[in-house]
């Protein structure tokens, strides 16, 4: 059996598996929350955006259908390679690590769909805070999009069953050691595998603490993809708009 675990994101991000276990995604749901989003920033036809871990690049792809000027940066070479594809005068996809600063200066940096929290290291988290401090224009503004961790583990789900075409993935969920733990198990043409999804717990205040040490003005907090007040006790998501 396959497992991946150290720098999980980097393996499992790479393989068509994550691709084909995740493909029943909202789209509609995510075109609404760039409409609302964008339009809450007053960013205007050709603002600049950086879609930080992009993946695939399906927020990429819609900002830029909107009017805006956009770059997407992934770790998976294999997702960049698949959105390079799109590319447009002004829409691109480059490899790049989060925790560097992107160098060039955004109107808008987006962190979306609980892109954050992989790392092993604590101060993988602060260096990625700090990049993102780098990549804004003086004006911009950086929103993270992430995980509402108290409700989520409330509503936690230890084991399940999903089929996706002919392969059925077994999914194990727990918290442990500080982090939300996903275990995937599959078997696809005999072959036994594992991944290992990993994101930390962080709360509002972990971010707060992060905020502070990057010297970032947190300002708005919301709960779900409407901008609704965020409530830590009935809350989808986590969403920081800061700059």
């Amino acid at each position: 059996m396959q497992k991946e675990k150290d720098n999980w994101y980097a393996s499992w991000f790479n393989t068509p598996y994550y691709h084909q276990l995740y493909k029943d995604r909202g789209h509609r749901e995510a075109a609404l929350f760039m409409n609302t989003l964008t339009n809450y920033l007053k960013l205007q036809k050709n603002d600049t955006i950086l879609d930080l871990a992009c993946g695939r690049g399906r927020h990429s792809k819609y900002l830029y259908k909107q009017g805006f000027d956009v770059t997407g940066v992934d770790l998976s070479k294999e997702s960049i390679n698949d959105a390079k594809q799109y590319e447009q005068p002004k829409l691109h996809f480059e490899v790049h690590d989060m925790c560097l600063p992107y160098p060039k200066q955004f109107d808008a940096v987006f962190n979306l769909f609980t892109s954050f929290g992989y790392f092993e290291s604590e101060i993988d988290n602060l260096r990625t805070i700090k990049s993102i401090k780098a990549e804004l224009k003086t004006t911009g503004y950086g929103v993270i999009d992430f995980l509402n961790v108290e409700l989520a583990i409330k509503k936690l789900v230890p084991s399940e069953e999903k089929k996706v075409g002919d392969i059925d993935f077994h999914i194990e969920k727990y918290v442990e050691d500080g982090y939300i733990v996903k275990d995937i198990r599959f078997n696809d043409k005999g072959k036994d595998y594992f991944y290992t999804e990993r994101v930390k717990a962080l709360t509002l205040e972990d971010f707060k603490a992060y905020f502070k040490e990057a010297k970032v003005e947190l300002k708005h907090i919301f709960g779900d993809y409407q901008l609704n007040d965020f409530d830590r006790n009935t809350s989808e998501r986590l969403i920081l708009i800061f700059n």
